[in-house]
């Protein structure tokens, strides 16, 4: 029988987390009901009491209650819930996962989520859903509900919204038991792209699905990064072909579309084999026009639609890129590989093109290759990045590794 588990403040939404409990169960699912509330009496009876989380956050419950600190709190109490949801998980007893309530609520059951691989079925009904929805869903396969009213009672709107979602999660959970079971389908390969690489990742992605893999590809806007990254630590890809790592120059300079200082790390500390390019490094991202901050408006702009704005890197940025490259592949426990092309890494960054800066370009190139450990290939290739050439390159390389990776285990 699939299991969903219930994750809550039982103290404040025990009567609310008891209706759903119910309703989930109708639809033949279990429940187990986490208790994760501190400071008055559980108005419900959970499966896994309040002093087994705040154990599971190395804390001590009665201390948390005597402290009254009620943002401290939650956040000892998230830790606990993920660090059970995790244990759960591992178990086979979680088949989903669901949360509801507000701020406190919400990213308790959040954190929890954020410990689980993609694909496995997360919802949270929150009085936040209808806002800024990024600090609790992230890069993170998390469903959202708006509950409309607050979660305090059951009445005739809360009554239909909880059970609306006590059968979604019941239905995913159930979907995701079912799908644990199938044959595993072909390897999983994630590859990164932006507009101005599009024709490489395409013809990468061609040769490769040739050759019997499924390729996930991932707009680096930010959270396209996080969300590849997510998938290789959660064990789903046998390789990454991370042809555009723009995102390192926004997490750089300043701009709107940074994955964050750990993009292009999880491969390496994992072992998974990884070709790296230098796609899009030439350009920062921002908004319109004139959202470009002032600093940066006698610089070499572009504007790529009525809602981009790119800013050429320049020379010094792109020196700092690509050390920054290297000092974080030098981490790599597993096979990598760089592929460098030497023409041009953007469609916009060719010869007789807005972003064209040999100077710029030769500055990356230099202190990636010098700053590099010995051992890691780099592989330059007289041609611009979406040459087919250099895709079905990048693409051979990923495969050769894959196949060394398969056969070592093998031994």
């Amino acid at each position: 029988m699939p299991t969903v588990v219930l994750i809550g403040t039982l103290d404040t939404k025990g009567a609310e987390f008891d209706f759903i409990r119910k309703r989930i169960k109708q639809h033949g699912v279990d429940v187990i009901l986490v208790d994760a509330g501190v400071l008055g009496a559980p108005q419900a009876k959970p499966t896994i009491a309040r002093e087994e989380v705040a154990r599971a956050a190395g804390a001590d419950l009665a201390a948390l209650a005597a402290a009254g600190d009620r943002g401290a709190a939650v956040m000892t109490m998230a830790r606990g819930a993920a660090e059970i949801a995790k244990r759960l998980y591992a178990e086979k007893k979680l088949d989903g996962i669901m949360g509801m309530g507000g701020s406190g609520n919400s990213s308790i059951a959040a954190a929890a989520m954020r410990e689980l691989p993609v694909g496995v079925p997360k919802l949270i009904v929150s009085t936040l859903a209808s806002g800024d929805t990024r600090p609790y869903v992230g890069a993170n396969d998390v469903t959202m509900m708006y509950s409309v009213v607050d979660i305090a009672g059951i009445n005739r709107v809360s009554e239909r919204i909880l059970s609306n979602a006590a059968a979604a999660i019941a239905g995913m959970a159930t979907a995701y038991a079912t799908r644990k079971r199938a044959t595993k389908s072909k390897p999983l390969i994630g590859a990164t792209m932006f507009g101005v690489t599009t024709p490489c990742v395409n013809a990468a992605r061609a040769w490769l699905e040739e050759r019997g893999y499924e390729v996930l590809v991932f707009h680096a806007t930010g959270t396209g990064g996080q969300s590849m990254e997510a998938l290789v630590k959660g064990g789903f890809l046998a390789g990454v072909l991370d042809i555009t790592t723009t995102e390192l120059a926004d997490e750089l300079v300043g701009g709107v579309l940074s994955a964050g200082p750990e993009r292009l790390e999880a491969a390496g500390k994992l072992g998974v084999p990884q070709v790296v390019s230098l796609g899009a490094l030439d350009m920062v991202n921002f908004g319109p026009m004139d959202t470009v901050p002032e600093k940066f408006r006698g610089r070499n702009l572009y504007r790529h639609n009525a809602t981009v704005t790119l800013m050429r890197t320049t020379p010094e940025e792109c020196a700092e890129l690509g050390r920054i490259i290297a000092r974080k592949l030098n981490m790599a426990t597993g096979p990598t590989a760089v592929f460098i092309p030497l023409k041009g890494i953007s469609m916009i960054a060719t010869e007789g093109k807005p972003f064209y800066d040999p100077e710029a370009d030769a500055a990356l190139v230099r202190e990636l290759k010098a700053n590099l450990r010995a051992g890691i290939p780099v592989k330059e290739m007289a041609m611009d990045i979406n040459d087919p050439r250099f895709a079905q390159a990048m693409a051979r390389e990923l495969d050769r590794m894959i196949a060394g990776a398969k056969g070592a285990k093998k031994k």
